[in-house]
């Protein structure tokens, strides 16, 4: 309905904007505009009884709120979070900066622009401080949301079955909800830094144009930078300085232990932080895969989209990756041949044997089983992404080892179809880093992660093989601080005499008074196999005394066995020795994870 501005004080010219502007409001811009005109009248009032000058131009730009939640495990989404707030900033919105744990989730009646970005984890799941927002916005007590404005930025891993689930429920969900999108919902690989730049241009984009405005709920967060100017676009090439087998003769596993130095980068970290290292490919898997598909290694090929190019052997040996296969990959794969048994693999409807096929096999085996390709390198090649860096976390303190950084890796060797596989980046730590030679790095922060801010705190940590790698950093730290809380060990893995990493380290921590209690299970040296969640029932009593005395829990390692079991021991151990029903005991742990007193470190 036209509205019309008679018999009033405006000029034609101004009762003509107004007829514009006031079928355009809602009841709530209304009312916003009611009160702010009602304020500046009761400003000037004041202003004239003080006889003091009101100003000529009294107006405000309307301040914009912008809600930015995130979901991280290892650190990608928060950081991008970060990035995000701090570019909103700098175009003028009030913006609150969250991670989803740390949100109210009734405040979501209360926003207008929300804008997620998330991980997914393990088999689809969200992250672990995303968990309870997950699970209020899916219930029943999610509120109506018909105001909300939003936009989903979606992480995740295209070689997982369940590429960006979590991104993806919450955008059906908040639209199930009534919210209207602020921007298409954008997915994003492990190479995310083009994407991300282009979600975040169409929701600045979006949010700059639309008209919905509200008052500021509370000060900005400030976005604190870090001090280096190299990052995971930019990485610093480090040199290794030790790189140490760490099992001993005889033992059935490899674990290096590599020492890096950071001189002259200014990177920093802290304990629980993970290091990122961009890797190289095998040369030897590079030459049979150009020899199978019978291309010129000298070939040049473009690299990024502003037409860097490199010779082809070089561009499969450190830019693009050859050993993980995904269903796009192979679909787009499927134009370069007319071999029927290929497109039937690919086709929509046949994932089960999709799956199978992937599993433990590399463009080489592709390559093999239904070449030749009839294409060029050049194009062939535009298909691959780039290769992802592979994260570890930190084994030291940077208070013990001023401007180096230590890793406890793995090497990864095994079988499948017929050929020996090897993991990409342990192999090449484990094969052919020697040191002197340097390797690309960055400092991933995880703040997810972390001791406790008191020094006093209990904590209990439980790390089999390379899991131990964070808590090693803990001890380095704790030690260089003087820290007197109590500390708890439980560490496992194959034979006591290969296997037990570091232990002359944790023997002296646990003499000095550093380390308080140590238990430890080396599966294969009895008859019976017994790993650490075996060891933390056996000690249940005392574990949930400590629990009871503010202790923080922290798990460090292989997500689908390891860290599952320990999840449910830990909720075994709090029913048992706390006498609560299996839904207390889920309520209690999920309060510890609430309160970051129970914290992971899985993959």
């Amino acid at each position: 309905m036209q509205l019309h501005v008679l018999n009033s004080p405006f000029s034609q010219q101004q009762a003509e904007l107004l007829n514009q502007l006031l079928p355009t409001l809602t009841d709530q811009q209304k009312i916003w505009l009611t009160g702010y005109l009602s304020a500046q009248a009761a400003l000037t009032k004041r202003e004239d009884a003080a006889q003091v000058p009101s100003s000529a131009s009294v107006t405000q730009p309307i301040i914009k709120d912008v809600t930015v939640l995130y979901g991280s495990q290892t650190g990608n989404s928060e950081g991008l979070a970060k990035k995000t707030a701090k570019s909103l900033e700098e175009k003028g919105f009030q913006v609150t900066l969250s991670s989803m744990t740390d949100f109210k989730p009734n405040s979501l009646k209360k926003i207008n622009n929300l804008l997620i970005i998330v991980s997914t984890h393990g088999e689809g799941d969200p992250p672990d401080n995303a968990i309870s927002f997950h699970e209020y916005v899916h219930g029943r007590r999610a509120p109506k949301l018909d105001h909300l404005r939003y936009s989903v930025l979606a992480l995740g891993d295209s070689s997982y079955e369940f590429f960006c689930q979590t991104g993806k429920e919450f955008d059906e969900r908040l639209k199930e909800l009534g919210g209207k999108r602020l921007f298409d919902r954008v997915d994003c690989d492990l190479d995310y830094d083009e994407p991300f730049s282009e979600w975040l241009q169409g929701v600045t984009l979006s949010l700059s144009e639309g008209e919905t405005a509200a008052s500021p709920q509370g000060p900005a967060v400030k976005v604190s930078e870090n001090v280096s100017e190299y990052s995971r676009t930019n990485p610093f090439y480090a040199e290794v300085l030790e790189n140490i087998n760490l099992n001993g003769r005889g033992s059935h596993k490899e674990t290096r232990h590599l020492e890096l130095s950071l001189e002259g980068s200014g990177l920093v970290y802290e304990p629980g932080d993970s290091l990122g290292i961009y890797p190289t490919n095998d040369p030897e898997l590079v030459n049979e895969l150009i020899n199978t598909c019978k291309w010129d290694e000298q070939e040049t090929v473009t690299i990024h989209k502003n037409g860097d190019t490199l010779p082809l052997k070089e561009a499969l040996t450190s830019h693009f990756d050859i050993t993980v296969l995904t269903k796009p990959l192979l679909q787009k794969m499927a134009q370069f041949t007319n071999n029927e048994d290929f497109h039937a693999l690919v086709e929509e409807g046949n994932e089960k044997k999709l799956k199978e096929y992937v599993a433990g096999r590399d463009l080489l085996d592709v390559a093999r089983d239904f070449g030749p390709f009839d294409v060029s390198a050049s194009t062939f090649t535009s298909i691959l992404r780039k290769i992802p860096a592979r994260l570890y976390s930190i084994a030291s303190s940077l208070k013990a080892h001023d401007e180096e950084v230590h890793l406890t890796i793995g090497a990864v060797r095994y079988e499948a179809h017929g050929r020996k596989r090897h993991g990409v980046c342990s192999i090449l730590c484990a094969e052919r880093l020697k040191p002197g030679d340097k390797l690309p790095v960055f400092i991933q922060p995880n703040q997810n992660f972390k001791l406790p801010q008191d020094p006093d705190a209990p904590i209990i940590m439980v790390g089999p093989g390379t899991g131990i790698a964070p808590f090693r950093s803990f001890m380095q730290e704790r030690e260089e601080i003087g820290a007197s809380g109590k500390s708890w060990l439980f560490f496992g893995d194959q034979h006591f005499v290969t296997d037990f990493l570091y232990q002359t380290e944790w023997q002296k921590w646990l003499k000095d008074g550093v380390l308080t209690k140590m238990d430890v299970a080396f599966s294969r040296d009895t008859e019976e196999k017994v790993y650490v969640q075996h060891q933390m029932m056996k000690n249940s009593k005392e574990l949930f005394e400590w629990l009871k005395q503010g202790a923080y829990v922290y798990i460090c390692g292989d997500e689908k066995h390891m860290a599952h079991d320990v999840h449910n021991t830990l909720l075994s151990i709090i029913e048992e020795e706390g006498g609560m029903s299996k839904e207390k005991a889920e309520s209690y742990l999920a309060n510890l994870q609430q309160q970051k007193r129970y914290q992971r470190d899985v993959y």
